[in-house]
């Protein structure tokens, strides 16, 4: 099979950067004045909000705990409840703002389990729209954004309090 080659530079410092000693959730988590340049839309006692940097689909964004754990089983009870109960309203934000048609919602475990950075729990909130998978995806294995990602992120900015605060 003949394989085209498409380049991504963009992706370059995320594949190719220097890795950093400390985990980049924790650095989001701590940082909360670098919360607009990090694209935290939301964050309280239990976890933050954060846009993927390096999204799927327009629009993906992640529910990170505070707490630095790897594995879920370790996740107190109270703080996944916190968590999905957050990802719950998170869809509905891209349902009603984003006019999502649907979501995806799941967890990578583990590097096995396809993890980007497996050291740090993390859930994962993609919205979907009908037709979204096109000929691109499909037969060159290619995304195509339809939308700029700066957009996104001040337009879910202007609702996240209202959608994630108790």
């Amino acid at each position: 099979m003949n394989n085209d080659i498409l380049y991504a530079p963009w992706r370059d410092q995320y594949v190719a950067g220097a890795k950093n000693i400390e985990c980049v959730f924790c650095k989001i988590s701590k940082n909360i004045d670098s919360d607009i340049e990090n694209r935290v839309l939301y964050r309280d006692e239990i976890c933050f909000v954060v846009m993927n940097l390096y999204p799927y689909t327009p629009g993906h964004f992640m529910i990170i705990p505070h707490r630095h754990l790897q594995n879920l089983e370790d996740l107190p009870e109270n703080e996944w409840l916190h968590i999905t109960k957050l990802a719950q309203r998170g869809v509905k934000l891209l349902k009603e703002k984003f006019r999502a048609n649907g979501a995806n919602i799941g967890m990578n475990l583990g590097e096995s389990g396809g993890a980007g950075i497996a050291e740090h729990l993390h859930l994962h909130v993609l919205p979907r729209f009908n037709r979204d998978t096109n000929f691109m995806t499909t037969v060159a294995n290619v995304r195509v954004y339809s939308t700029d990602f700066e957009a996104i992120y001040n337009n879910f900015i202007n609702f996240a309090e209202q959608y994630f605060k108790d």
